[in-house]
Formats: structure tokens, sequence, C-alpha cells
């Protein structure tokens, strides 16, 4: 293929471009306005209020109140957090916690460390979509059950949980809610009444903020335990100087996805069923997972059969392709996909999967020349396969 492309970004959901303007918007609390925020001068009073109007601005996103926001290093400390001050807080209660199969690293791995520490987690499973199965969920309910965590939207194949009903399970039941929402916040619209949810994580890198900086929800009435000690920040929660670079970045970035969410909602979601149209007509034994349509506007998962991920991921880099075989954070392992596993995809279709994951600067013309470096690539690779010769052997 003779035609030559500047670089194609389809990695958005490992991270995002920051915004020229939330840059913008941040430059000044490096420079010139660099008081520690917990100062008492006029002049730190700047960087407190700054931060202050940023947490209002994220609660008003969700229908919280601006008292319910603690800032973070990122999603994975929230989601951490979440479920170790629960832990704490109610384990006295109850050692029960329910969670899905198809879970961030950040929930799986941290749920499996509180089993180490004496308590019950129960994964629950999802159909071939990689729907929660809410029958399971709510057979799966004990006594002594302190919380469901079950994420918002699956950072893998893209598959939208029912959190509504999640929710109202949890609240008629008195137990805590809460939604890895990383994926899902600056996307879709999220309102923790309406939904139920008792405490959220988001993380500002995955809707064009900057990076190492997130937050937690955590609804009034629900107890918090403190994640890091030492000075009184974050209401004697968390410990340390805010980032308030990081946290002005993230609100701006925030204000600005919720401004523009429902038009490039509808540009991702048709330029993604363009692409995954394309694909499916024009690429033989390629195969789409998740939902068609209960999924993120610009997430596509595709198979291709008879093709190693990992080589077509290589090639797709020399064409100045990025893309991923799934989860960032397990970028290097060598273990298949557990979301893959869950949904039930067969082993050798699990290493044929790669995700590609589309923004608003994604264009018609960047996805055709990706389909047709993906038919070129697939091509090959099939023409030199061992196991594609021997299933059409006469």
């Amino acid at each position: 293929m003779e035609e030559s492309h500047d670089l194609i970004y389809l990695d958005n959901a490992a991270t995002t471009m920051t915004y020229k303007e939330v840059v913008d918007e941040m430059m000044d609390y490096f420079t010139d306005l660099y008081g520690n925020p917990s100062s008492v001068y006029e002049f730190a009073g700047k960087s407190r209020k700054a931060m202050e109007d940023a947490r209002s601005l994220i609660a008003d996103t969700l229908g919280a109140k601006k008292e319910e926001i603690y800032f973070t290093a990122g999603g994975t400390e929230s989601d951490n957090w979440a479920l170790r001050s629960v832990s704490k807080e109610f384990g006295s209660k109850g050692k029960h916690i329910i969670t899905s199969k198809i879970e961030h690293p950040a929930i799986m791995n941290t749920a499996g460390n509180l089993e180490e520490l004496g308590f019950d987690v129960t994964y629950v499973n999802v159909d071939e979509n990689g729907f929660i199965k809410l029958n399971e969920l709510e057979r799966a309910i004990r006594k002594d059950t302190i919380l469901i965590s079950v994420m918002a939207a699956n950072n893998e194949i893209g598959t939208l949980q029912p959190i509504r009903e999640i929710g109202r399970i949890a609240r008629k039941n008195n137990i805590v809610f809460h939604t890895d929402a990383v994926q899902m916040y600056g996307q879709l619209p999220i309102d923790v009444n309406e939904y139920n949810i008792d405490m959220l994580s988001a993380s500002a890198h995955k809707f064009h903020g900057p990076k190492g900086i997130g937050f937690l929800y955590v609804r009034e009435s629900v107890p918090v335990s403190s994640f890091i000690y030492g000075g009184g920040q974050e209401n004697h929660k968390r410990a340390g100087t805010q980032n308030v670079p990081g946290i002005v970045g993230m609100a701006s970035a925030a204000g600005i996805a919720h401004k523009r969410m429902e038009e490039k909602r509808i540009q991702e979601t048709w330029l993604r069923n363009y692409f995954v149209n394309r694909i499916l007509k024009e690429i033989p034994f390629s195969r789409l997972n998740g939902d068609r349509n209960r999924r993120l506007p610009g997430n596509v998962n595709i198979s291709f059969q008879f093709v190693d991920a990992s080589e077509l991921l290589a090639s797709l880099d020399m064409k100045g392709i990025c893309a991923s075989s799934g989860s960032a954070c397990s970028s290097h392992s060598t273990k298949p996909s557990h979301v893959l596993e869950a949904i039930g995809l067969p082993e050798n279709l699990i290493y044929s999967t790669i995700r590609m994951t589309l923004s608003e600067s994604t264009t018609k013309e960047q996805l055709d020349y990706v389909v047709e470096v993906l038919k070129e690539i697939s091509s090959e690779y099939r023409e030199n396969s061992s196991e594609y010769a021997e299933c059409f052997a006469f």
C-alpha cells in the first residue's frame, strides 16, 4: 500500500490527548498561581478557590454535592480507596463483596487482596456480550453483603452495564453500590441519584484531561475511611498537597466533555458503526465482541481469526496506526484477557483480538485507510498460517 498517513491514534480507551484549552488553563497554576492551597495567605487562597471551584463543577456533572468529591491520583487509586474504605467501615457488618468477572484489574486485584484479608468475594458471570447476569447478582446477595462493585462500561469490549438496575438492587437491599466509571464518565451522562450510586471512580486522562489526577465520589451518607495519612487535605481523608494544576485541568476537561457530550456521542457512534460494518463485511472471519449497540460510542473490539493479535498490532504500528489488545494496564501480560474469557470467546480468538477506540478527532478517511490496511495485513498473515491452510484443505 503506497499511500502514507500521519499517526492514526485508535487507543483512546488507554488514554486521550489533553485538550489544548485544558493545558492552557492549567499553565497559570504551574507558574503564576503556584501557591499551596493549604496555606492561609491570600496568594494561596487563589489556588484553593480554583480547586474548590473545580470540585463544584465536577459534582454538578454528576448531580452530586461538592463535599462528596475527593481528588485522587486516578482511577486505580479511586477503585482501591472505594473497596478498602467499605471493607474497613462496614467490615463489622459483614465480609461479603459482589463484583463481576470482567472488572478492571484495579478492582479484580484489590478484591483478591481483600480475600487474602478474610473477605469473601463473589464474581458474578456475564453473558456472551459482557452484560452482568442480574438474576445471578441478586441470588448472590447475602445478609453479610456490604458492597456491590460493577463497572459502568467495560474497558475492553465497551459493554454498558445496567447500572440503573444494579443501583436499584443495591439500594433495595441496603448495600453500598460502587461503580468504576473510568470509561464512561465524560462519554455518557451519569446521575448518581437517579442510578442510586454510592461511590464512583473516574480518571481525567480518559476524557481529554491530564494524567495522574482523578476523583472518587462518595455519597454523603456513606462513611469513608482515610486512605493516606498525614495532613488534613481532602477533609482529612487523603493527605498530601493537592495537585492544583491537575485538578484545574480535570475540571476544565470535564466541563468541555459534558458540553460536547451529545454531539460527540452521535459523531463517534456513526463512525464506529461505519467502521465495524466495513470490517465485518470486507474482512472474512472477523467478529465483533460485545453488544452491537449498547456499547461505548467509540469502542471497536474485533477478533480476526487466524491472525495473531500481537503481530497484527506490530504491523499496524509500522503503518502509523495505534491500537491495543485490551486494557493498557494489562498490556505486558501474556495471560489471555479475562474479559474475553468471561464472555466465552475461544482461546484462538482471544489471541486474535484487538481493540480500536475512536475519539472526536477520528475521521472517516482515517478509518477507511485502517480498513484497507487491516484487509492487507490479515490476508498476508492468513496466507502464511498453517491453521488457516488446514481449515481449507480438501
